[in-house]
């Protein structure tokens, strides 16, 4: 069973950081991409950033410059970085384990974490 635990989320005034990690939790011998999404009230999910086991990334337009993930593949953890933030970044955010491997060679696809709330403002 594999569980994605979100922590760092809370209220920031706009312009301040916060910092998110996304720890997976099972047996879990890789992860091939971490990602993270948003969701704002009335609004669909959307993608935040993402980031491979080699390292690539990609960032939504609306947070490039001003997000940077990471990864610790031996944790099996995913950060999220946020500076400069904006009301407009207020949203619950999600991570995201997608194509994992057990130690059984068996593979699994696209888990959710909970959630954790970001709110910016003053």
């Amino acid at each position: 069973q594999v569980q994605l635990v979100e922590s760092g989320g809370g209220l920031v005034q706009p312009g301040g950081s916060l910092r998110l990690s996304c720890a997976a939790s099972g047996s879990i011998f890789s992860i091939a991409v971490m990602g993270w999404y948003r969701q704002a009230p009335g609004k669909q999910r959307e993608l935040v950033a993402t980031i491979t086991r080699s390292g690539d990334t990609t960032y939504a337009i609306s947070v490039k410059g001003r997000f940077t993930i990471s990864r610790d593949n031996a944790k099996n953890t995913v950060y999220l970085q946020m500076n400069k933030l904006s009301p407009e970044d207020t949203a619950v955010y999600y991570c995201n384990a997608d194509r994992l491997r057990d130690y059984t060679g068996s593979k699994y696809y696209d888990y959710w974490g909970q959630g954790t709330q970001v709110t910016v403002s003053s």
